[in-house]
């Protein structure tokens, strides 16, 4: 399969993923708050999150041997193969190990009553709590931990696409399976146990075709080499701290505002953040298929690719994402208020906050990229420590005077660090390879993002204007896109004069040449 095909097939099968997603969101929070209490889903959102935290070792681990497989490449097998199953023996032990802790943790008398604050009365529920804690620790045993491996030293090898399309039959099971128990009745430990069943079945299925491509890619068989597994293991320390501070901005923020404003305002905080996550799954369906082959263009010092390749991100921020979240921000509230079955507040400050969030995020991915496929560590980790910093002081002094619209502002300053300290390190790395940073082409993309923030800020300050706000907004944003336009290298623009305009296939238009 050519690289184009692999992108086009990875790209559909992440936007494949995101239709699930969205699909089950759209479902999923009415039928919680139809069936189960705020606080009980406050919970069962909360248990998302402690278990996204507690596996951070074991996902730095995995994502540190991902991109030593990319940077080691097929051609050499005997290296790769010793670099799996060490990891693999290394995995394994790591993910036990996690089981193990948590479950002390959800069975030790008072943490997760500390935790659940608004419901440490309810003795039952706090205890059914720590047995669906424990399920999902389990199953990311099966799931994540003794799969993740695999899946990533599969993809120089061509089979990210495939590994993609088995996470979509992932999304659909774990999303649907739950919510149907709980359509039916399910209380929060029932629901737990319907998940962790449905997904280990999946799981057996997806290890089955995983040892056929192993065995077809000739993976099989590697001495033990101590030295090998703690070197890597030693190493991946770093994108493990990294992850738990960048955690800090995803899901731990839940962690912390659990117990600093409540279980209620923690799913008004969740469900308000439901779109900023479309957002952000939309753009992995770009930049995840991307990194294999922006590793090579790097590698091969190939400037004109590499501008074309962050040009297939950014002008999906300029043309797409810009302009849907400013049309989402108009429209909004009512759909909201009908959505969480007038359960939930809408908060429009806090709402437009979180697009802005998700629009610098964007803007980071690129430099991102370029530090994280490198494995340089040390950058990652002081950025990390630095927007953790930023993010929790915040939080700490604007959450108690004004509310979760503090977390909001804390995300975007934090992010907004994250954005400029990436960049900083990206520009310095591409000079010290012969290659140079697209400025141009990163400013308009600010400007947008800045652009955007200013529309929407308007729309809340004069709420019965939206939609001549809206209205006026329209040629505002075509001027940026024509400058981002202006800014395209040739290889780009050459292939963009078409009359189709969507991610994969732009995508496609652009890298064509790599095949």
């Amino acid at each position: 399969m050519s690289a184009t095909r692999r992108l086009v097939s990875g790209s559909l099968a992440a936007w494949g993923k995101i239709v699930v997603t969205v699909f089950s969101q759209l479902l999923l929070v009415p039928v919680y708050l139809g069936h189960w209490s705020v606080e009980t889903y406050g919970i069962w959102i909360s248990i998302q999150a402690f278990i996204s935290v507690a596996t951070t070792l074991d996902k730095g681990h995995q994502d540190y041997l991902g991109f030593e497989f990319l940077k080691i490449g097929k051609e050499k097998l005997p290296e790769i193969r010793k670099v799996l199953w060490n990891g693999v023996l290394v995995t394994l032990s790591l993910g036990i190990l996690q089981v193990l802790v948590i479950a002390g943790l959800a069975f030790s008398s008072g943490v997760l009553s500390e935790l659940w604050t608004d419901k440490a009365s309810d003795l039952q529920l706090v205890r059914d709590a720590g047995i669906v804690l424990v399920l999902s620790a389990i199953n990311w045993l099966i799931n994540q931990n003794i799969l993740g491996v695999f899946i990533r030293v599969l993809s120089p090898f061509g089979y990210y696409p495939r590994m993609s399309w088995w996470g979509v039959l992932y999304s659909i099971i774990s999303s649907f399976a739950p919510v149907i128990a709980v359509m039916f009745g399910a209380s929060l430990l029932q629901a737990g146990i319907v998940l962790t069943l449905s997904t280990v079945v999946y799981s057996l299925l997806q290890l089955a075709d995983i040892m056929r491509l192993l065995k077809k890619e000739q993976l099989f068989g590697a001495d033990y080499d101590r030295k090998t597994a703690f070197v890597n293991l030693g190493r991946s320390l770093g994108v493990s701290a990294r992850g738990l501070l960048e955690n800090v901005r995803q899901q731990g923020i839940r962690l912390i505002l659990a117990p600093l404003s409540g279980l209620r305002e923690l799913t008004v905080f969740s469900t308000l953040r439901t779109g900023a996550n479309f957002a952000l799954q939309g753009l992995s369906s770009i930049t995840n298929p991307l990194m294999p082959e922006l590793m090579r263009f790097l590698n091969q010092k190939d400037q004109d690719r590499f501008e074309s390749a962050l040009s297939s991100i950014w002008i999906v921020v300029v043309v797409l994402l810009v302009p849907a979240i400013i049309v989402v921000q108009a429209f909004a509230e009512p759909l909201f208020q009908v959505w969480t079955r007038g359960k939930i507040e809408f908060n429009p400050l806090l709402f437009a906050l979180l697009s802005v969030n998700v629009l610098l995020y964007a803007l980071t991915q690129p430099a991102l990229a370029i530090i994280t496929g490198n494995n340089l560590l040390k950058i990652q980790l002081s950025v990390s420590i630095t927007t953790a910093v930023i993010l929790i002081g915040s939080m700490a002094v604007l959450v108690p005077r004004i509310g979760l619209s503090g977390a909001g502002f804390a995300l975007c300053l934090a992010e907004a660090a994250s954005a400029a300290l990436y960049r900083y390190h990206a520009v310095k790395w591409l000079r010290r390879h012969g290659m140079a940073w697209p400025t141009r082409n990163y400013n308009i993309v600010l400007l947008s993002v800045l652009v955007s923030a200013a529309i929407m800020f308007v729309m809340i300050r004069f709420p019965a204007q939206r939609s001549l706000i809206l209205l006026l907004s329209i040629p505002v944003l075509a001027l940026v896109i024509y400058s981002y336009w202006k800014t395209l290298p040739a290889i780009a623009v050459s292939k963009l004069k078409v009359g189709k305009f969507s991610p994969g296939f732009l995508r496609n238009r652009l890298l064509k040449k790599s095949a």
